[in-house]
């Protein structure tokens, strides 16, 4: 197509429009494919680890459930790991919620950015159709030489062909534009089935699960209809839990307790070491007249004085035991499980058998294994404060500074009183459980006296 003076009136015609245009729809479409196909990949990525997590454990738990399914006697432990199922079978089921919101929400906004993208495209072909009709109407004025030629000075003809040459990659570069966007859009239409296709598959297994869990309640009810019926023996069971729990309790009150007295002893005994140097420093002092001797000596006992003055804690007392509380603090939610495969069975705190008035209170958590024997491991660095025979197992209690970790109901121990022991070390083998059937371990936590849940503490 020959071009001319009107094809360079058309070129800064329509250029500044168009430009302030398309410039203002690529923002808006840089910042919404920013948000919805960066943001959402990420949300779906942690949906996936959260959902194989729980995956993993509603397997373990239920090949802990198989083992005592078929017994006549129902414990307070079947019902346990039970309730555990349903716990887990809820958090699928959240899970999957969590999964179809973000798939509606990614669907609307790709629809949004279709839409956007189409009035894109729309404003780029209108401006395009008015260049190209314009100068179609114009071609026989000028021709590509007359326009040239009849420049003024040299000048002027350099600038009329550099328009020229701008205003024809001007016209290359709308063409390009247009057939990007309508890529773009073919693209967008193509993730938008595939996000479609994620949904339904996401709908089949959410009532998959539905069902399932309907399914574990109906179980559940059977046993705690079995165990209310036979109360007697729930009580019996609950009765010796909470003697276990008892001596367990005060035996580590017991070494807790201790630990707070020796430090207490160890502070004083600084104190005391402190006082008579002090006491000492002034004997050997003379002061002389006009000397400042005293002032200083009396500096001096006053920072030791408010050094040796008494803590809030006596186990947060010296470096080593700041230090330690500190790293345990700061460990918080990243501390490992005592077992490796241990599937939580019973919660921190108080209990409550459902559709009965029997409740019972847990000192820390319950874990159940696969089988007894399995290694139990140290959660954080720390001293062995008490290694201790509870008549039916094993307790160690192992003191990380103001922090205390408790793990009852082991076959045997691997570590002595007094033992330094790391992250992850090996101190002995899981016991039994009450059915027999597998291992379980009463995992406790306490900062100082106090009992604390352990849950919030351990890797999720």
């Amino acid at each position: 197509m020959p071009l001319c003076n009107a094809d360079a009136a058309t070129f800064f015609q329509f250029t500044p429009l168009t430009m302030r245009k398309i410039f203002f729809l690529s923002l808006m479409l840089s910042l919404l494919t920013g948000f919805s196909y960066a943001q959402i990949p990420e949300d779906k990525s942690q949906l996936e680890k959260e959902r194989q997590e729980i995956q993993r454990e509603l397997k373990e738990i239920q090949a802990l459930y198989n083992k005592v399914k078929g017994q006549t006697k129902q414990t307070l432990g079947q019902l346990n790991m039970l309730k555990r199922k349903i716990d887990l079978q809820e958090q699928y089921i959240s899970n999957i919620n969590k999964e179809l919101k973000s798939i509606d929400d990614d669907i609307y906004l790709s629809n949004l950015e279709i839409y956007r993208l189409q009035k894109q495209l729309d404003t780029l072909k209108i401006q395009y159709a008015r260049t190209v009709v314009y100068a179609y109407k114009n071609r026989s004025n000028y021709d590509y030489l007359n326009f040239i030629f009849s420049a003024n000075s040299f000048n002027d003809a350099v600038k009329r062909i550099t328009y020229l040459k701008s205003y024809r990659a001007y016209r290359e570069k709308q063409v390009a534009t247009i057939l990007e966007t309508q890529q773009l859009i073919a693209q967008r239409k193509q993730q938008q089935l595939g996000r479609k296709t994620q949904k339904n598959v996401a709908l089949e297994n959410q009532t998959k699960q539905v069902q399932e869990l309907a399914v574990q309640k109906k179980e559940k009810d059977v046993v705690v209809n079995q165990l209310k019926s036979k109360e007697k023996d729930l009580q019996g069971q609950i009765a010796v839990k909470k003697k276990r729990d008892r001596d367990l309790q005060n035996a580590i009150t017991a070494i807790v307790r201790r630990e707070i007295e020796s430090a207490k002893a160890k502070a004083k005994a600084e104190a005391d070491a402190i006082r008579k140097a002090d006491e000492l420093a002034r004997k050997n002092t003379t002061p002389l007249p006009g000397n400042n001797t005293t002032e200083v000596t009396g500096d001096v006992t006053t920072k030791r004085k408010e050094t040796a003055k008494k803590p809030d804690s006596y186990l947060n007392f010296n470096a080593t035991d700041i230090a330690l509380n500190n790293k345990f603090e700061l460990n918080r939610a990243k501390l490992p499980w005592p077992v490796d495969n241990g599937v939580l069975t019973l919660r921190f705190g108080t209990n409550k058998i459902e559709n009965t008035l029997l409740t019972f209170d847990n000192p820390g958590i319950t874990i159940s294994t696969p089988a007894s024997g399995v290694p139990v491991k140290a959660v954080f660095d720390g001293e062995v404060s008490g290694v201790y025979n509870l008549g039916d197992g094993m307790a160690i209690t192992i003191r990380h500074g103001k922090y205390f970790t408790t793990y009852s109901n082991l076959s045997n121990v691997s570590v002595a009183k007094g033992a330094l022991v790391k992250t992850g070390q090996q101190i002995g083998k899981v016991g039994k459980d009450d059915d027999g059937s597998g291992g379980q371990i009463d995992f406790i936590l306490m900062i100082e006296v106090r009992n604390v849940d352990p849950l919030p503490w351990l890797r999720r």
